[in-house]
């Protein structure tokens, strides 16, 4: 079962940015070759885009735990998770970052969720994962985290 799922997709802002390498392009080949300027300028736009969608990390908190990007973490190592929005969220990927930290974090997605590790073994404190939806993530992961005395 599936308690949260959410991609890291681009925005549109991140996208549009992406296609200021056409004109990049169109400047270095047109005085070469006109027919070659234009087509390494959609191929080098193409190439740009497919790169951002296809590194969009997924974060997904299931009945094993959360995961996110290519980790994850069983819910018997996760404690306390808290959320954090606009210049707290700065902080946290900022100042306040622990070297050690995990993080899944893109810089178009303001919101982040720390999620605090819990193994002995873990060299990583933390979780920081980025979040359009960070009260949804933090509350998918209290739902879906199983009931044990004492919690």
């Amino acid at each position: 079962m599936t308690f949260y799922r959410e991609r890291l997709w681009p925005s549109v802002g991140v996208l549009l940015a992406t296609a200021l390498v056409i004109p990049a392009t169109l400047l270095v080949f047109l005085p070469i070759n006109l027919w070659l300027g234009i087509a390494c300028a959609v191929v080098l736009f193409g190439a740009g885009v497919a790169m951002l969608l296809g590194t969009a990390p997924l974060v997904l908190v299931d009945e094993e735990g959360l995961r996110a990007g290519r980790a994850s973490l069983p819910f018997a190592h996760i404690g306390r998770v808290e959320v954090f929005r606009g210049t707290e969220a700065w902080q946290e990927r900022g100042p306040r970052l622990d070297a050690r930290t995990y993080l899944v974090i893109r810089g178009w997605v303001d919101p982040v969720v720390r999620v605090e590790v819990l193994d002995a073994h873990d060299p990583a404190p933390f979780w920081l994962v980025s979040t359009r939806r960070p009260e949804e993530l933090a509350d998918a992961l209290e739902r879906a985290r199983p009931r044990t005395p004492g919690r």
